[in-house]
């Protein structure tokens, strides 16, 4: 993985700290850059905070996810929501055939009608010790075969790097 990204994203989160400077990347950047990092489309990205006073999951990325609705973090069905609960990262190169939450998958983004999300990697967002949020990673398509390479143990890694720096700003811009 190209040290740049995490650079760009520990010197984003650092500024965070430094008095009267804005971070001019948005997430949504960020999120296209993570997508291009990985090989996946923009809209197979989605970084989700943790809002502890509404006890849900709402979305940073992508854009049109943000206004659409939010995950109770009590969701037996969501994989976003058992992340947070086991602050514990997932590979399912099979998730088109789990019992999951779809509600977001019917929204329109960039993607082509039909497609569904057949593989994910969902991984914990933590700051100062707690889970502040999640970052999933999709491949969509009409079925598994249609939806790329599956997802490795070396995608995980990436993930997880890229979970580090994203705590702060995750925080930052989901607060409450």
């Amino acid at each position: 993985m190209a040290t740049s990204l995490l650079s760009e994203l520990e010197q984003m989160a650092a500024a965070l700290d430094q008095e009267g400077v804005t971070v001019e990347n948005s997430l949504l950047a960020v999120g296209e850059k993570i997508a291009k990092e990985l090989g996946v489309k923009a809209d197979e990205v989605a970084i989700l905070a943790v809002s502890r006073k509404w006890r849900h999951l709402h979305f940073l990325v992508p854009q049109p996810l943000k206004n659409v609705g939010f995950i109770p973090l009590t969701s037996h069905s969501a994989l976003a929501a058992r992340t947070v609960r086991e602050s514990r990262p997932e590979i399912n190169n099979n998730f088109s055939e789990v019992r999951h939450a779809t509600v977001f998958e019917g929204v329109r983004t960039a993607m082509a009608s039909g497609e569904s999300i057949n593989k994910i990697i969902s991984a914990p967002i933590l700051y100062e010790g707690k889970v502040v949020g999640v970052m999933q990673i999709s491949r969509k398509g009409t079925n598994t075969a249609t939806s790329g390479p599956d997802f490795s143990a070396e995608d995980l890694g990436k993930v997880l790097a890229l979970c580090r720096p994203l705590g702060r700003l995750v925080q930052h811009f989901g607060g409450e």
